[in-house]
């Protein structure tokens, strides 16, 4: 990474975090919920997972214990509202074959795994990619694991910053090169990103009052166009 592209990502932080003010993530109580929310938020508006989450907290099923009591038919209907109801239900269940096949049934005992040996154990459990093991890195162990999504790759693309290989890993490590270790800061800025992903830098980009518009040769080429949306509680989604 070159140090223009290093200040651009330390301005564009800096940027969002004034426009969109702190956001207040991850939205959950246990860590626990974190790990069920990681999940079924793949390909999910926010909204929608908190139903799901919802008729968990319901059912007693927002421990290890309850979740794996449940037969698979009964989780997959109480998840229906996070879409993808069948698969989410069996990676959920394989969540938990993980924590009691080899933790005992404790969260903790995964989560104080070193980070590159955790990050490992999540990325071989059935259900869980780069995107999900570093959410549960990031929000539930509070470890620095820069979280990339669609919206990352949307806005900084626009921006005309990508790296050489459009691959997660490359991606990720724009961002681990730019930014010190710091999970407060990178745990803030993947929320900004997702608020910016919402508000203004969609799929058909509003540009108008976009606080990138001067830094981004994308918005700058089409025109200011429409005003962006109010960035609300819905940002917390992954879904485009």
């Amino acid at each position: 990474m070159v140090e223009a592209d290093a200040g651009l990502l330390r301005a564009v932080y800096r940027r969002l975090l004034a426009a969109y003010g702190p956001q207040g993530w991850w939205p959950a109580e246990t860590p626990f919920e974190v790990c069920v929310g990681a999940i079924l938020t793949q390909s999910a508006a926010w909204s929608n997972v908190e139903r799901a989450i919802a008729n968990l907290r319901a059912a007693g099923a927002l421990t290890p214990e309850g979740l794996r009591a449940l037969p698979e038919a009964e989780l997959a209907r109480l998840v229906y509202p996070a879409g993808y109801f069948r698969a989410k239900a069996r990676k959920l269940k394989a969540f938990t074959d993980l924590l009691f096949g080899r933790f005992g049934g404790s969260l903790e005992a995964l989560l104080a795994l070193p980070a590159a040996e955790l990050r490992a154990v999540l990325l071989g459990t059935h259900g869980i990619g780069p995107e999900t093991a570093d959410c549960i890195l990031l929000y539930a162990a509070g470890r620095p694991s820069f979280v990339v999504d669609a919206y990352t790759r949307r806005t900084f693309g626009r921006l005309g910053v990508r790296p050489e290989r459009d691959t997660y890993q490359a991606w990720q490590a724009l961002f681990t090169a730019a930014l010190p270790a710091d999970p407060a800061l990178y745990n803030e800025y993947h929320a900004l990103l997702v608020a910016h992903g919402k508000a203004a830098c969609r799929k058909e980009p509003r540009c108008g009052g976009c606080p990138l518009l001067d830094l981004c040769p994308t918005g700058r080429s089409e025109g200011p166009g429409p005003q962006p949306a109010a960035a609300g509680r819905e940002a917390r989604g992954w879904s485009s």
